[in-house]
């Protein structure tokens, strides 16, 4: 780890404490405004929480994965409104310019995203192509030193409030793989980029998506990321792999809160005389769930450790997230099950979570995708 443990333990408790103090009360009004108080968000930014994972060079904190996980733990005691707003400026919105950005792109933007004065977005998902993103069909037509970008993105985290986006683009028509994809920078208000209207989703109000939609969109080829075409699918595969990992410590995080909050619930309803805490049934969806939840934290720390020592974690990255997010909606059913008829009305936090843990296991990965990219791994690795 690159700090000692007492910092480390430092900025956990200040995070621990910004959750149970300032979000938490907040959760509500979250939810009824579909929208994150503007106090809140000027707070997340002098906590530096847009800059988690930023490096100290740009004026960010510069976590290593573990440590960005430990953070995530806390964060995600809370809705994951919260977290959506500030985890896509250190997960997949800034990650491609860390990793594959050139020097003048790393120091015209990530400053800007670690203080929160930008908010980025990743732009790949589109309406025919989701988990099958490599034949994604946004394109990237060179005209002298520009690009023309034509496409529409779907569902992009973020977009309403984003400054900059990071978008996947075919640059080599003849290509219709991965080979024939390449990454961009697009800042909001270059003509040609519009928005669509905001989803109206299940859950996770006040964290906003919405379509992003380019007609002929110029961009100079300054903002192609790294300056070289035909990387944009490895570049977006490797932050994917690390935004895995940060959704799973989440996961572990919101399933702790969801477990806290129905052991509480449990301790104080009575029926036949005692707490129903007191019913070995109950006692069994605790206990469950605890198990569940310990063997996920372990699971999150280890490849995060993994990722820190340099070493490949695509089939860790997605073990991680296939069983965290799973684990989650698992704890979620059974909370909503210890409230009994409570956790079917809004007046518990319950019922929320409950909504807000189904998106875990699509984004990001679906579950399913999760399972193709480790069973593919696994007979790659047989075969050599």
């Amino acid at each position: 780890m690159i700090r000692d443990p007492d910092t480390l333990a430092a900025l956990l408790d200040n995070v621990a404490r910004f959750v149970r103090e300032r979000l938490v009360p907040h959760e509500s009004e979250v939810e009824e405004r579909d929208a994150i108080p503007e106090s809140l968000v000027a707070e997340m930014k002098a906590l530096g929480l847009f800059g988690l994972s930023i490096p100290e060079q740009y004026g960010g904190l510069g976590l290593t994965m573990e440590e960005e996980v430990r953070v995530a733990f806390e964060l995600g005691r809370t809705s994951p409104a919260f977290r959506s707003l500030i985890g896509t400026n250190n997960g997949i919105g800034s990650q491609g310019i860390i990793l594959d950005g050139t020097a003048e792109q790393k120091s015209r933007y990530l400053p800007r995203l670690a203080s929160g004065e930008l908010v980025a977005s990743f732009a790949l998902t589109e309406p025919g192509s989701g988990s099958d993103a490599a034949s994604l069909s946004t394109t990237a037509t060179r005209d002298g030193d520009d690009y023309l970008l034509n496409g529409t993105k779907r569902y992009i985290t973020n977009a309403p409030e984003a400054g900059i986006f990071t978008v996947m683009a075919r640059t080599d028509p003849n290509d219709r793989g991965a080979r024939g994809i390449s990454a961009f920078i697009v800042e909001r208000g270059t003509p040609g980029l519009a928005l669509g209207k905001a989803d109206k989703k299940m859950g996770q109000r006040g964290a906003h998506t919405c379509d992003v939609i380019f007609e002929d969109c110029r961009v100079p080829s300054a903002q192609l990321i790294g300056g070289i075409e035909g990387v944009g699918f490895k570049t977006a595969m490797k932050v994917l792999d690390k935004g895995r990992l940060h959704i799973a410590a989440v996961c572990v995080g919101v399933a702790d809160r969801m477990l806290s909050d129905a052991l509480s619930y449990a301790l104080e309803r009575k029926q036949f005389g005692q707490p129903i805490a007191e019913f070995q049934l109950v006692q069994a969806m605790l206990a469950d769930s605890k198990t569940e939840i310990y063997a996920a934290r372990s699971m999150v720390l280890d490849a995060a450790g993994m990722r820190d020592d340099h070493r490949d974690v695509a089939t860790e990255a997605a073990c991680a997230k296939l069983f965290a997010s799973e684990m989650c909606g698992r704890v979620a059913d059974r909370a909503v099950q210890i409230h009994g008829g409570a956790g079917y009305v809004s007046d518990y936090a319950i019922e929320r979570f409950y909504r807000d843990v189904r998106l875990f296991r699509i984004y990001e990965g679906t579950s399913q995708i999760q399972q193709l990219v480790i069973a593919r791994n696994m007979i790659r690795e047989a075969r050599r």
